[in-house]
């Protein structure tokens, strides 16, 4: 018997995809540095300039991420009719806005 899956799903381009991809492997390899920088006892300020590029290159992820739902996931519902999808994409902006 198949059960379908309940949460969402997005079906990413080839292209979108790789661009997500590529900031989360920059994003991840600078977590790893930070990672680093703590294990070797580098001075507080210093990291804290790398923590704030990981919170920006953050930010941009989910600029780009959040630009690619509106422009199809909401615009698509909105089409449909599924006036619910304007409600999540305001509780996920106040999330975001935190």
């Amino acid at each position: 018997m198949d059960k379908k899956c309940c949460h969402k799903i997005k079906e990413r381009s080839e292209e979108e995809r790789k661009k997500l991809m590529n900031r989360l492997s920059r994003i991840e390899g600078q977590i790893r540095g930070i990672r680093s920088m703590v294990e070797h006892d580098v001075y507080c300020t210093d990291i804290l300039t790398q923590s704030a590029a990981v919170t920006a290159a953050m930010n941009a992820f989910n600029k780009e991420l959040l630009s690619n739902h509106i422009k199809t996931c909401v615009a698509e519902d909105i089409r449909e009719g599924k006036d619910e999808t304007v409600d999540e994409l305001v509780s996920t902006l106040q999330k975001l806005m935190k």
